[in-house]
Order: C-alpha cells, then sequence, then structure tokens
C-alpha cells in the first residue's frame, strides 16, 4: 500500500493510492501522523477502500506531492553505512551504526525547491532509503523484533554542506544537515509487504548526469540492526523518520562538483518511486 500527502505547505491531504487511482483518506484519519501509523493504517485502510468509504481525489495529479508523513517528532540518521562511501569519505567502515540528527523542519516534499544556504560552497546530494516507525520502540530485544515496529519505507535525500558538518561542526555533523528543507523525502510511504528493502537500487543524478548507483544490499548495518540499535539510546516514536544512509557517488568524495544554484537533483530507490529538486540560491529564495 502506498500512502502519500498532496497540496500546498501546510494544508496537505492524506491518501492512498491503489493502481492508477488516489483516494482521500480523510475519512478515516486528517494526516498521515503517527497516530494513524500506529493505529493499523493497511487494516483500517483496506476495510474503508472495500465498505466504499473512501473516493477518488479529483485533480489529484495536479497536486503538489508532499512529504508522505506529517513533520515527524525526530529525523535520526545512520552515517557512513555504505562501506564504498565510508572510504570515499576517508574513512575505513564503522563497527558500530554512527548517529547524527536532522531537524523535523528539514523535511519537505520530494519535488520542492532546495535552498542553498547562505554562505555555503560545499552543498552535496545522498540519496538513501528512510524508515517510518509504526510503533513506539524502545530497548527492543533482537534485531528481527525491529520488523513489527516499522510502518513503512520512503525515499529521501540527506542534503549536506560539507563545510558546515566537517570544518566547522565542532565534531558533530549535525550542523551540516539541518538547514530548512536539506530532507526532501517521498514521494510515498511504502508498506513492508510492499518491498523487499534488503535488494533495492538507489541512484542519483544531477542535471541528468549519473553519480549514485549501488544497492541497499550493499548497506553494512540492515534496516533491521538499524532499528535495534537505535532502540537502545532513543525512544523511537510514530511517525519517526530514520535514514539509512547513502552509497559512494556523492561531491564530498572528490569526483564531483559540488551543487550551485541551477543545479537539477535527481533521485530513484526501485519500488518507492523518484524526487527532483532545482537547488536554488539564499537570495534568490529570500
Amino acid at each position: 500500500m502506498k500512502f502519500a500527502r498532496l497540496g500546498q505547505p501546510g494544508h496537505e491531504i492524506p491518501v492512498v493510492i491503489e493502481g492508477e487511482t488516489t483516494y482521500d483518506l480523510r475519512p478515516i484519519t486528517s494526516d498521515v501522523h503517527g497516530d494513524f501509523l500506529s493505529d493499523n493504517p493497511v487494516e483500517r485502510t483496506r476495510a474503508a477502500l472495500d465498505s466504499g468509504t473512501l473516493t477518488p481525489l479529483p485533480d489529484a495529479a495536479d497536486q503538489r506531492i508532499g512529504a508522505p508523513i506529517a513533520r515527524p517528532s525526530a529525523v535520526i540518521c545512520i552515517g557512513q553505512n555504505y562501506a564504498a562511501h565510508a572510504r570515499e569519505s576517508g574513512a575505513e567502515p564503522p563497527t558500530v551504526p554512527i548517529m547524527f540528527l536532522k531537524t523535523p523542519n528539514t523535511v519537505v516534499g520530494p519535488n520542492d525547491a532546495v535552498t542553498i544556504p547562505r554562505g555555503s560552497v560545499k552543498t552535496d546530494w545522498e540519496v538513501e532509503l528512510g524508515i517510518v516507525i509504526g510503533k513506539r520502540a524502545a530497548y527492543l530485544d533482537s534485531p528481527e523484533e525491529a520488523a513489527n515496529y516499522i510502518a513503512g519505507y520512503t525515499v529521501a535525500n540527506d542534503v549536506s554542506e560539507r563545510a558546515f558538518q566537517m570544518e566547522v561542526s565542532g565534531g558533530q555533523w549535525s550542523k551540516g544537515k539541518i538547514a530548512f528543507g536539506f530532507n526532501p523525502t517521498g514521494p510515498w510511504l511504502v508498506t513492508p509487504d510492499e518491498v523487499d528493502v534488503t535488494n533495492l537500487r538507489l541512484r542519483s543524478f544531477v542535471n541528468g548526469e549519473p553519480r549514485q548507483d549501488s544497492n541497499t544490499n550493499d548497506m553494512i548495518f540492515s534496516v533491521n540492526d538499524i532499528v535495534h540499535h537505535l532502540s537502545q539510546y532513543v525512544t523511537l516514536e510514530p511517525g519517526d523518520l530514520i535514514l539509512t544512509g547513502t552509497p559512494q557517488g556523492v561531491a564530498f568524495g572528490g569526483k564531483f562538483p559540488y551543487l550551485v544554484a541551477g543545479d537539477v537533483v535527481e533521485l530513484d530507490i526501485e519500488g518507492l518511486g523518484s524526487q527532483r529538486q532545482d537547488f536554488v540560491a539564499w537570495e534568490a529564495a529570500q
């Protein structure tokens, strides 16, 4: 099942996409938020579809696509989770997950323009598999148990400012990760029954030229390992978003230039959809 949110920022309509039809979810929920995701969303939605409670949303194709989840309480990220990316960053692959945070206001629609921060010279792209939590998780006993706490998966661009991240960070990466809009998310939240997250192709392009091309089977720490590990340190809430790391092929690796105003970034993950962002100068955005 694919959940999404359509409409202008702050006024998105929750929908479910079945085949070629987009159905309005408002008869059963006000949004794709934690309360909805923690209360049997697939079963409730299927029952509503079967009973005719949900009707097609007119003009769905003409609507802006928002992030597929309402603003999460937390965005938790895993760094250097692909061995080749760790090495292109000048590091050995980690032996335990590296964690950093993004702020909730980084989460925007998959095709929204991204503003390059004032003073930035090293804005970078990162295609990533996103995990959305479906129920509160704390101190899980095993990685296998983690699967019961996942509502679904999505595409994310962990946009990063590398000078802020590495050179003026004070030792913590988040300073380069938290500019407004630095986490385009979506287009869909896809439920676990529809995808095999151990074998998904991830790709990114800048101005139509290929950059990243990898597969989630190259991740060092699996989805279940990540959720289990994080639950030992933080209580994960329904609707929270976890980014699972990016493969090689980013500007930070030295082979490609950093982003400048006018660049277009496109991302896709097999089965989870595609994104497209225009990058604009901070001055122009004002």
